[in-house]
């Protein structure tokens, strides 16, 4: 039980569980920009498709019968395929942008000058001795 409290309790895990939320709102979010801005003029040129009730009708529905439609409705994967595409692009600009300014960071500290380091024991015992042999 220790162990999981403090795997709980780092700070990893916290965030991890706020990205993962984010994450999902803004997959909610490009799903809407999909299905509720993109697919309607789209499928206006396209003239006047729904993609959301394209369908291959597998089974018709008979009511007579008790008997439902089924359906493959791959308009909706469509959609679905578009909303990846956009999910997919967005993390790439995040990332390529990420990458972008970790470089220049990594570039500032490899520019920056190093502090000239002190002279080690041995160094400084030999400049002594110099000294010392250079006085007689």
């Amino acid at each position: 039980m220790n162990e999981f409290k403090k795997f709980i309790n780092k700070g990893n895990v916290i965030e991890m569980a706020v990205g993962l939320i984010m994450a999902t709102y803004f997959g909610a979010i490009v799903k809407s920009l999909v299905n509720d801005i993109i697919m309607p003029p789209v499928g206006m040129l396209l003239g006047g498709v729904d993609f959301s009730a394209l369908k291959v009708v597998i089974q018709s529905q008979n009511e007579s019968e008790g008997i439902t439609e089924v359906a493959i409705y791959y308009g909706s994967f469509i959609n679905t395929i578009i909303t990846f595409l956009l999910v997919a692009f967005a993390i790439f600009l995040v990332v390529k942008f990420y990458n972008r300014v970790k470089e220049k960071l990594e570039k500032k500290e490899a520019e920056a000058p190093t502090p000239p380091t002190a002279p080690s024991n041995e160094e400084v015992l030999l400049t002594e001795i110099r000294d010392l042999l250079k006085k007689k």
